[in-house]
């Protein structure tokens, strides 16, 4: 003969005292009267995760809900309260608590469902659940990875509006505790509780309650990342400069390796963050860093065309020696070499005399509009410098590049820092 399951009959002994089946607990408590109170408490346990791509977190928190129901009240010569498991939830009323913008949330069942039910005397109610769910957090990456997020869980009533259930924290600011939470690219800096009111349409306004927290981004991660990396490598661009003009091959190639790493970075970085319509702060220095790099490629095509121009002219006005090959010359890279053929100036004709020999008048009617002229042949003869001093565009931008990266970090960290 098999034996009475203690834990069933004991079960069926509390129902008789609670008296259960007496009452339609489909029915909420003062049906008809006013609003049945349910005071809310909330422990965070954890913040599993925090997804940018997705833009949503996942939470583990105990859920506690007090109320009364006077219709399981029950006598009791020493005041005590009785608990109760999830077996006997399902036989009464609850508040149909729900997560707003959740989507997806589970109640713990291991080893059984982590429900908690308490009953006292007098008829008030302690209902717990430990629940895990992923909610939509609306994050603004504008200012990522120097960003700050507001992220909040909201309670609410699914089926009793204000005038049938009212939600309220039921210690004020102190209803809301947590563990000791570490995150690994966040800094939690503050988690405080709120209410409000939500309007439907069609069946009117409902309580909501806030869990609000506030989200710091831990900067050094990004810095070890994405800053740095793409600092050595504006820096490493730089290094073309200090290079012969006329080495081709290495300073091609280093500008080519510049540019295909910052576009393997920005990439990466790209694919790790969700696709947005707006402009991110690491984008501007991603792009900025960028077009360093790419105008660093830019000022050896500039310092190689004057250099082949330069080498042309001279090579005009010079005389080939008899064993010169040219195609030997430009072979290696595309220019002629000082090395190979002697290219020395030739002494500027005097202005006192022109091309016939005879000497030019030194008293000269001025032009009406000297002023013009004189600026045009300024910017002629700059232009001019430059190309036959085609060396020089390297010596300035050893001291340009450096001087407006070092000005564009400056602005950029302290607007976004």
């Amino acid at each position: 003969m098999k034996k009475a399951d203690s834990t069933k009959s004991l079960l069926i002994k509390s129902e008789q005292l609670l008296r259960i089946e007496e009452h339609d607990f489909a029915m909420r408590p003062s049906f008809g009267g006013t609003a049945i109170p349910v005071g809310i408490d909330v422990q965070v346990e954890s913040i599993d995760s925090i997804s940018e791509v997705n833009m949503d977190f996942t939470m583990t928190l105990y859920l506690r809900h007090y109320w009364k129901d006077e219709r399981l009240a029950f006598p009791s010569s020493s005041n005590k309260s009785r608990t109760f498991d999830a077996r006997l939830v399902k036989k009464i009323w609850v508040p149909d608590v729900f997560f707003v913008h959740s989507k997806r949330s589970f109640i713990h069942d291991t080893t059984m469902e982590n429900i908690m039910l308490r009953v006292y005397p007098d008829g008030n109610i302690l209902y717990s659940v430990r629940i895990t769910v992923t909610a939509l957090c609306s994050m603004d990456f504008s200012r990522f990875p120097l960003d700050t997020q507001n992220c909040s869980l909201e309670l609410e009533s699914y089926a009793y509006n204000e005038n049938d259930l009212m939600l309220y924290w039921k210690n004020g600011n102190d209803s809301l505790r947590t563990d000791e939470i570490l995150l690994s690219q966040f800094f939690i800096e503050e988690f405080h509780p709120s209410n409000g009111l939500a309007f439907y349409s069609s069946t009117g306004w409902y309580n909501r309650l806030y869990i609000n927290f506030i989200l710091r981004r831990h900067i050094f991660f990004f810095m070890l990342q994405t800053y740095f990396p793409t600092m050595l490598m504006v820096v490493l661009s730089w290094v073309s400069f200090w290079i012969d003009r006329r080495a081709v091959p290495a300073r091609v190639s280093l500008g080519i390796t510049t540019v295909l790493t910052m576009s393997t970075i920005i990439t990466g970085v790209s694919a790790s963050m969700p696709q947005v319509s707006y402009v991110k702060a690491v984008d501007i220095y991603l792009w900025a860093s960028f077009l360093f790099v790419f105008l660093s490629v830019i000022e050896y095509a500039a310092v190689n065309y004057f250099t082949t121009i330069e080498e042309m002219k001279k090579l005009k006005r010079g005389k080939l020696p008899a064993s010169f090959n040219a195609t030997q010359a430009m072979a290696f890279d595309g220019c002629f070499h000082d090395n190979e053929i002697e290219l020395s100036p030739y002494p500027e004709i005097s202005s006192s005399v022109d091309q016939q020999g005879a000497p030019r008048s030194t008293a000269e009617t001025p032009p009406t509009e000297g002023t013009r002229l004189r600026r045009n042949r300024s910017v002629r003869k700059n232009i001019n410098y430059i190309m036959t001093n085609s060396h020089m565009i390297d010596s300035y931008s050893r001291i340009l590049f450096p001087v407006a990266y070092l000005l564009f970090n400056i602005i950029y960290w302290s607007m976004y820092s």
